[in-house]
């Protein structure tokens, strides 16, 4: 099926609103939005890979609800590390299972020295202090400081949002 600029344009415009709520749950979420759409599955996944390309879209990612997965405490941790090793250190750091998420961030000095931040996620003030320590375990002398920002209610949990 051959389509038009502005087809494709449209078709676009579609899956984004189709999916700014979140893909289908389902064990075939671009079948399901394809069939919904009315093309075929390749034809939805070309286009997310187009729009992701060229920066339309960012990344394709879940979003738990850590609280309605039982998870009562949840915190950022944040660290200050060498800046020539950042890459090398947050690869280790974000390959953690008990890590949900880990990036660098610019610092703010002299208020605001950390430039890697780390999300962990547990039932207890307890278990999370426990998975912080692991992290500075792991990071050693390579750190030369760190705090912990508890979290105090949910923040933004959507990406980008079109009107009809």
């Amino acid at each position: 099926m051959s389509m038009s600029a502005d087809d494709l344009v449209q078709l676009d415009r579609r899956i984004v609103l189709a999916t700014q709520a979140g893909l289908p749950l389902d064990a075939r979420p671009y079948h399901r939005l394809a069939s919904e759409l009315g093309v075929e599955p390749d034809v939805v996944m070309e286009r997310f890979r187009i729009m992701l390309d060229d920066g339309r879209i960012r990344r394709i990612g879940v979003v738990p609800n850590h609280y309605r997965l039982g998870y009562s405490v949840n915190a950022m941790s944040v660290w200050d590390v060498p800046d020539g090793n950042i890459k090398a250190i947050g690869k280790k750091v974000g390959a953690l299972d008990i890590v949900s998420h880990c990036y660098h961030r610019p610092r703010h000095p002299p208020d605001w020295p950390y430039n890697l931040f780390a999300m962990v996620h547990g039932h207890s003030q307890e278990e999370v202090r426990y998975k912080i320590e692991r992290i500075a375990r792991l990071l050693g002398d390579k750190v030369r400081r760190h705090d912990v920002l508890l979290s105090t209610r949910i923040l933004k949990k959507t990406g980008l949002r079109i009107g009809n």
